[in-house]
């Protein structure tokens, strides 16, 4: 629980709803008080949005929801927070009995545009190459990322790690620096050595790297930060070097925008690529959420992951923000067959960093001030309406919707129960009617809010 600033307590639990026989809609369920909520209707006076939710209509499994943990959250973490903040800090992001649950950690391979200064695992000088990567370490992140990546798995067995490099070793690049250029052709075995090796370390470390994708970003070349093009055909040929994954580690196509859409399946549509390939990966910068469920339409046993959806000072608004990220990132890659969701960077400072370069205007989950003090933004509040309740080995079955600005994402738990996000991005408050074969329920929502329900299946 915690306050936003306004004085609103969010992630309180409410007041439970009553559930009555769909048959029988004005006998209360047993046990529950003696007046039924006949839907909101009957307390509102208006027309409800219907929510039919179907727990027979199973539709993918989901893998989690979760952030990125770069070098400066890492840093960050260690650096800003007493061991006691730490530990809390994690435990309220990771624990899945009280905290968040999160599930899914997003890690980059070498530096980032968010670390304190740009590294690759392989740096040599300039005009020089390490064809035999004898100087490959991971030296570096031993400082604050690998540490603080235990400490979370300690906290969530289940947790996951999803690495993404931002660029190969200058030295395997046209420009011989961590930023702009391409890959040489004739480096791309090497770096594919380069890529498993880093894997490989990793999981020494007590971090297995669950999946790996190709390229973050591979059609953009910024001008200050770690970062290269890497086009269809370069990816084609870098999935074959890489096939099978390394250690099992699911190789995932594109990490980009919705707007490439074309570009992945391009990738996809590659008879050699697409058999080494496990699925693809998304940003939510450009383009529309439905690229997903296009690129499922015509490969459907392609796993399909939102990798990174950042916050920033270009939507201040709290309700905005909410609603936004439970919208878009949240319900809206759910229902177009994401997985697994990520979201930004764990943590950043107050000035969006530390940073090398790249976005100006991004913001962590949280906020994590000079003085160790931790902020909480829309997106964290996002996140968990689903990360809490959402639980492992879940299942998306099948809802009606949008329908008058309100959307919504529903989930069968493994354990019987059922959890349907909801979120109202209208300006005004919207009353819902819940049914499903077996009950029937209703509420109302604030304008620009969240709302998550949880009830079980009667046997």
């Amino acid at each position: 629980m915690a306050d936003n600033g306004d004085g609103t307590v969010l992630l309180a639990r409410q007041p439970d709803l009553v559930l009555a026989d769909v048959a029988t809609p004005d006998v209360p369920t047993p046990g529950a008080p003696a007046q039924s909520l006949d839907g909101p209707a009957a307390l509102h006076g208006t027309v409800p949005v219907p929510i039919d939710v179907d727990a027979a209509g199973r539709r993918q499994l989901i893998a989690g929801f979760g952030v990125g943990l770069s070098d400066a959250s890492a840093w960050l973490i260690r650096n800003r927070l007493d061991e006691d903040a730490r530990k809390s800090l994690l435990r309220e992001l990771f624990d899945a009995q009280s905290g968040l649950g999160l599930r899914l950690l997003r890690l980059a391979v070498g530096s980032s545009e968010f670390a304190r200064d740009r590294y690759s695992l392989d740096d040599v000088p300039p005009g020089q190459q390490d064809p035999n990567l004898a100087q490959l370490s991971i030296e570096r992140d031993r400082e604050a990322v690998l540490p603080v990546a235990r400490s979370a798995l300690a906290v969530n067995p289940a947790l996951r790690f999803v690495a993404a490099p931002h660029s190969a070793p200058g030295w395997m690049k046209s420009s011989d620096s961590l930023v702009r250029g391409t890959l040489r052709p004739e480096a791309t075995a090497a770096y594919a050595r380069y890529l498993r090796r880093f894997v490989d370390l990793y999981r020494e470390e007590g971090v297995p790297v669950f999946a790996l994708t190709l390229q973050h970003q591979p059609r953009a070349e910024p001008a200050d930060a770690p970062g290269m093009l890497l086009d269809a055909a370069a990816r084609v040929a870098l999935a074959g070097q890489l096939a099978p994954g390394p250690g099992g580690t699911r190789i995932l196509e594109l990490d980009d925008s919705w707007d490439a859409v074309d570009d992945a399946l391009k990738v996809l549509g590659d008879p050699a690529a697409q058999a080494h390939l496990a699925g693809t990966a998304w940003h939510c910068y450009g383009g529309d959420v439905s690229a997903q469920t296009a690129v499922h339409d015509a490969y459907p046993g392609k796993e399909i992951y939102l990798t990174e959806c950042s916050g920033g000072t270009w939507a201040p608004g709290f309700g905005d923000g909410l609603v936004h990220f439970g919208g878009t990132a949240v319900v809206g890659a759910v229902r177009n067959w994401a997985t697994g969701i990520m979201l930004g960077n764990l943590a950043l400072d107050e000035a969006g960093g530390p940073r090398i370069g790249g976005c100006a205007g991004c913001r962590g989950l949280v906020t994590i001030g000079a003085d160790g003090g931790v902020v909480r933004h829309p997106e964290y509040y996002a996140l968990a309406h689903a990360s809490r309740f959402v639980r492992p080995d879940a299942v998306h079955v099948t809802s009606t919707g949008p329908v008058d600005g309100v959307s919504n994402a529903a989930f069968a738990n493994a354990d019987g129960s059922l959890v349907l996000v909801v979120v109202n991005a209208a300006t005004v408050p919207r009353d819902i009617r819940v049914r499903t074969a077996e009950r029937t329920f209703g509420a109302r929502l604030s304008s620009a809010s969240m709302a998550t329900y949880v009830w079980n299946v009667p046997e």
